[in-house]
């Protein structure tokens, strides 16, 4: 898919559109109706200042967080067509504002955090409401195997599925603004939430004063995933769908709301029992039965958007140099789906482990949250320097930043209360994620200081000589070797030591590929550098940040373009073969890096390339990361020798008669 093609996504709008953009994008906020309320009121008895409250507070928070600050502003920050904070950070970086890759890494891994709370409130909650008909169900195998079916279809790929997410999604959204109409129709007083006083009010008069903001915030927590997702739907198409999802969502807080009125003085236990949740107590008897499949079934929908996120989050982390290289598969043809093994069944695990630990969904209430809004202050962050960039007027951006920090930070404070209550649990997963990506980025960094490039030029006379030396046995037809070096006329040292001194290797031709991960997220081309002719060339692909890095077919087929355009001979040069037309063969040699005992290393630098070593086990192999094919590849050992000792200072003793 073109760039091109990935900007006119943007300005089509239609019915199988905005069908799709209810299946993908809505699922995280559209599934908030299950628990928000809930946990507002949690064990107090109802008072209409809580309710009205509690209402007033969700209006304006989907209207300022949900729809101006990401349905409105966020989304206008795409990067080719791409959305989520990474793509955000692919942008801004272009300010050459070094330490922007802080608020990028801190968001990106409380995104991926919160991700592992979310399919198990979701579920749960759901799940839930078969305690209205039987209270004393264990309802934690129910959710566990649905979780388990889940995941193990991630890798049949969404496409089959995602056919059946729309019109569930659909009845869904109907069928919250359909039970919420039912009950505002009966008293239009709840309306009285408009008003931003009850919301002020709520916060001086509820028995946990501000801190049931962060309860609140439950209402907008898919918001960033919103964001993330904008690649598969299109701005315009998000922005009309918006504006039906967010009426349902309004008539079914606004009926909870008309409904928790009538009955005040009560608590959610007296009306529901244990498990009294405003949700399922506005529905009639019979259609509760209905109610629970259907609020299932939309669960597992918002888990699924978050899951592809998830994998669509750690793909731009490995392109971008923060993540260990992981497989990774594309089970369909559909641009954008993909699936990462080994994320899937430590999402899984996960998962789990959340379910067994908090239990019931009351209790993840308490954890879910304080992560998600770490993520939407980083994202703050990141869109001031987009707007910046962008040249938009000082006295727009200002009070803008200002409000959305204000608000966001309010939240934060809010959500602390949660840390002792299981929020404690997102944010060590989430420190677990901010100690990879930068080790990882980090090790990068101190291994590029630390390579030695030389110029292409010196060796060019000895290359040449090297491949008709016939005192030598050949290595391969064609040597290929890949390359970090950015200039064509240069290469690392270890190159040119692997050629001539590590078993010198005689080739016809040597070739240097050298892999560019563009700033865009969609975009395949190369462009070839002919340095010796029919000896030494070098291949520059330059890849979008989201296109796969299959080395082997994109090497055999620039080399056959450049057979028909008549730029190589890649017949065998042995004399029997050259005669019958066989193409050359082709070796691949790869360097692979240990830390020297020769380093000399600072504390801070030792902690962290022993951390990027360790880290290195458990991730792909550099042939497989390049995808290129194991049995034409040589992968050599390389010395990283950091802070080598200029000169060691000894003394000669001489030998005595």
């Amino acid at each position: 898919m073109s760039s091109h093609s990935h900007q006119n996504i943007h300005s089509k709008l239609s019915t199988a559109g905005l069908l799709v953009t209810l299946g993908i994008i809505f699922g995280d906020i559209g599934t908030s109706p299950l628990y928000v309320m809930k946990a507002i009121l949690g064990q107090y008895a109802i008072t209409s200042d809580i309710v009205l409250g509690g209402i007033s507070c969700i209006f304006w928070t989907l209207t300022l967080q949900t729809t101006l600050k990401y349905v409105i502003i966020t989304l206008s920050a795409d990067n080719h067509g791409e959305g989520g904070i990474f793509a955000l950070f692919a942008l801004v970086k272009k300010t050459k504002i070094k330490w922007l890759i802080v608020p990028a890494i801190i968001g990106g891994s409380t995104l991926l955090a919160d991700g592992i709370i979310t399919p198990p409130i979701s579920v749960s909650s759901a799940v839930e409401g078969l305690k209205i008909f039987k209270p004393e169900l264990n309802t934690i195998p129910i959710v566990i195997v649905i979780l388990i079916i889940l995941f193990i279809i991630q890798q049949y790929g969404t496409k089959l599925v995602g056919k059946f997410f729309a019109p569930m999604m659909l009845v869904w959204f109907s069928m919250l603004g359909i039970l919420g109409s039912i009950q505002v129709v009966q008293n239009f007083a709840v309306f009285k939430a408009l008003n931003p006083y009850y919301a002020y009010h709520l916060l001086s008069a509820h028995p946990e004063g501000f801190f049931v903001l962060g309860a609140v915030f439950l209402c907008t927590t898919g918001a960033e995933a919103l964001y993330s997702d904008m690649g598969h739907c299109g701005r315009k198409n998000i922005r009309v769908s918006w504006i039906f999802v967010k009426i349902m969502l309004l008539l079914n807080y606004f009926g909870q709301g008309a409904y928790l009125i009538s009955h005040e003085g009560q608590t959610l236990a007296e009306l529901g029992g244990k498990n009294g949740n405003p949700f399922y107590l506005i529905m009639e008897t019979w259609f509760q039965p209905i109610g629970v499949v259907i609020a299932t079934l939309a669960a597992v929908i918002a888990s699924q958007a978050l899951i592809s996120g998830s994998f669509t989050l750690i793909n731009e982390a490995i392109r971008l140099n923060f993540w260990p290289k992981a497989r990774i598969k594309y089970p369909t043809e559909e641009k954008g789906q993909l699936y990462i093994p080994s994320i899937n069944w430590l999402l899984l695990l996960g998962c789990i482990g959340i379910v067994l630990y908090f239990k019931e969904s009351s209790n993840m209430e308490h954890a879910y949250g304080l992560a998600i809004v770490l993520t939407m202050i980083m994202t703050t962050i990141l869109l001031n320097f987009y707007l910046i960039m962008k040249r938009v007027k000082m006295y727009y951006i200002v009070p803008l930043i200002t409000l959305y920090l204000a608000i966001e930070f309010c939240f934060l404070y809010a959500n602390v209360t949660k840390f002792l209550h299981g929020g404690f649990v997102t944010l060590i997963i989430a420190i677990i994620l901010i100690s990879i990506m930068s080790t990882w980025y980090l090790a990068k960094q101190i291994s590029k200081t630390y390579t030695k490039i030389v110029k292409i030029d010196s060796y060019k006379k000895v290359l040449a000589e090297l491949s008709v030396d016939l005192s030598i046995p050949k290595y391969a037809t064609h040597l290929v070797y890949m390359t970090n070096s950015m200039r064509s006329d240069e290469i690392e040292e270890k190159v040119m030591y692997s050629i001539l001194q590590k078993r010198p290797k005689r080739a016809d031709i040597y070739w240097f590929v050298h892999v560019n991960i563009l700033s865009e997220p969609y975009k395949k081309e190369y462009k070839v550098t002919e340095l010796v002719k029919d000896d030494i060339y070098r291949i520059d692909f330059y890849l979008g940040f989201r296109e796969a890095t299959k080395i082997n077919l994109m090497f055999k087929q620039v080399i056959k373009d450049m057979v028909q355009r008549g730029e190589v001979d890649i017949t065998s040069r042995y004399e029997s073969l050259n005669k019958n037309n066989i193409i050359g063969d082709f070796k691949f040699v790869l360097s692979e890096k240990f830390l020297s005992n020769d380093s000399d290393l600072t504390i801070f630098e030792n902690t962290v390339m022993n951390a990027y070593f360790f880290l290195k086990k458990f991730s792909l192999s550099e042939e497989k990361g390049f995808g290129l094919d194991s049995s034409s590849v040589k992968v050599e050992q390389f010395p990283l020798v950091l802070h080598a000792p200029e000169k060691i200072e000894m003394r000669r003793i001489e030998c005595r008669e």
